[in-house]
């Protein structure tokens, strides 16, 4: 068994870090601030650079925090995510190898899984996550962008929609115990 992120977990400030060449089993931890929004239509993906298959599940629920286990593409993930304040919430996420990753999912996480293709757009100076959710979410598509400051200005394509930040329904953890299919016939995007 390997050590989650082998204790290398370093604390920064007001904004998320991406994942650091020299050491790629390092925590990534920091504040992740993330404005969420439905898809109008599928003009974005002219746009996209790349796509990975994404299954992902929680091991704990806990108040309004997390800890998810995540397949995206080749590699494995164990997130901790504290109380969303506004659009800020604390954020610890340890690559780990997807073999245990895919037990974690197996063994820990109920059956409530969510899978989805998320890919990676770049648009005005950001990189948008576009989230095409599949099994019991069909039908719904979420765009995420990741910010450093809560009043940082975003320009938006116009393929968004309405925007679903605060808007629990569309929180991922709640997706995997209530789909969409079991609350909305067809999500109203705009």
């Amino acid at each position: 068994m390997s050590h989650i992120g082998g204790g290398n977990c370093h604390n920064i400030s007001l904004s998320r870090v991406k994942a650091r060449p020299d050491n790629p089993s390092a925590c990534i931890m920091g504040i992740e601030i993330e404005r969420k929004f439905l898809v109008r239509n599928t003009d974005w993906k002219t746009l996209v650079a790349a796509s990975h298959s994404c299954t992902q599940g929680y091991i704990a629920l806990e108040g309004s925090g997390s800890v998810r286990v995540r397949v995206l593409g080749n590699k494995g993930f164990l997130t901790l995510k504290g109380p969303r304040i506004g659009l800020r919430r604390t954020e610890f996420e340890y690559e780990i190898p997807k073999a245990e990753a895919e037990v974690l999912l197996e063994s820990f996480c109920d059956e409530a899984h969510i899978s989805k293709i998320r890919h990676e757009v770049n648009y005005g100076g950001n990189v948008w996550e576009i989230d095409e959710f599949t099994g019991e979410n069909a039908g719904l598509t979420l765009a995420e962008v990741e910010l450093d400051q809560e009043d940082q200005s975003v320009s938006l394509p116009d393929w968004i929609g309405k925007e679903v930040s605060e808007d629990e329904r569309f929180f991922n953890a709640r997706l995997a115990r209530h789909p969409i299919t079991t609350w909305l016939a067809k999500p109203d995007n705009d």
